[in-house]
């Protein structure tokens, strides 16, 4: 990759809304190099899309949202990337980690409702025929999510002087 890809995808990481005009003077390319850096990155697809982070507690959308530990068994040849696209293919999941540690696989997963999370955990994950045991955490509260502060509680910080 070249340094100016490399810029690229720092830049629109954190705003992927940038304008092209201010991507090329941003990383002092011309716009027809900065266009052609984005297609390549595209066509290679090292930018597989461009999304916004949401704030979903501020819509009045209903979703409960969970992470699962999950524990596998690898099938032979394959790994663990045939069970891992087993998971991912269910609607629900909208993240697959294969992870170190104490679990084999993280995946993320949203519902409607929590009803719904724990049929898709009950009836569609641990029934997988590698599937050895699951642990599942509902997430309660976002802090941050991709470098984005949810809440910001920390105020100006300022004195407040009175006479």
């Amino acid at each position: 990759m070249t340094h100016l890809e490399n810029q690229l995808l720092d830049i629109l990481r954190e705003d992927c809304r940038m304008p092209l005009e201010k991507l090329a003077v941003m990383t002092g390319a011309t716009m027809e190099e900065t266009a052609a850096a984005i297609e390549r990155l595209e066509a290679e697809k090292i930018i597989l899309r461009y999304a916004p982070v949401v704030n979903w507690d501020k819509t009045d959308r209903d979703r409960v949202e969970a992470m699962i530990q999950v524990r596998v068994t690898p099938q032979r040849e394959q790994g663990f990337d045939a069970i891992a696209a087993r998971i991912y293919a269910f609607d629900e999941v909208k993240s697959v980690y294969l992870m170190s540690g104490n679990y084999d696989l993280l995946v993320l997963v949203e519902a409607p409702t929590l009803k719904e999370l724990a049929l898709f955990v009950s009836q569609k994950l641990s029934v997988l025929d590698s599937v050895t045991g699951t642990a599942t955490a509902f997430v309660l509260k976002r802090y941050k999510e991709d470098g984005v502060v949810f809440e910001d509680t920390r105020g100006d910080g300022r004195l407040v002087v009175t006479l």
